[in-house]
């Protein structure tokens, strides 16, 4: 086994620079490159990442645009015809019968605190339904039609 010398040491693997702040022979020792005392100096130290140094923030300098409905969006809920022909399979809805959303909510199909129900055309449906909702699709009209079966905006 060799000697262990200064001259034949190796850095451990895995070590590219040095460690900040490790005593004053690193380079970066005692105040660890924060200077005296001050703001930045401490601990949480340093502004919100958006600020500007004064100036006018971007978030402020550019123009709004667009708008936010004032509809509570929580209160629509949609369902889909491949949604009402899987109902069907199994057996929770029958052909001719009247649906509507208080019978949907009761099913589980939409959630509980929808008060507005939508009609969209994504799937087939094969089995005919009397459908009562607040909006349908042209297209889901259309399918539910032909399926036999008939679509009334409430």
């Amino acid at each position: 086994m060799a000697s262990i010398k200064l001259n034949n040491l190796k850095a451990r693997s895995g070590i590219d620079s040095k460690a900040i702040g490790r005593g004053i022979g690193s380079g970066c020792g005692k105040t660890s490159t924060f200077g005296h005392k001050g703001g930045k100096a401490r601990s949480g130290r340093g502004k919100v990442v958006w600020f500007e140094g004064g100036q006018m923030p971007i978030y402020r300098r550019l123009p709004k645009r667009g708008f936010n409905s004032l509809r509570d969006k929580s209160k629509i809920d949609i369902i889909n015809l491949c949604d009402l022909q899987r109902l069907c399979d199994a057996k929770m809805l029958k052909a001719n019968q009247s649906v509507n959303i208080d019978i949907l909510k009761e099913i589980g199909a939409v959630r509980k605190k929808a008060d507005i129900l939508r009609v969209l055309a994504k799937g087939e449906l094969k089995i005919a339904l009397q459908i009562s909702a607040n909006y349908a699709s042209d297209a889901a009209m259309k399918a539910v039609e032909a399926a036999g079966g008939k679509v009334q905006i409430v």
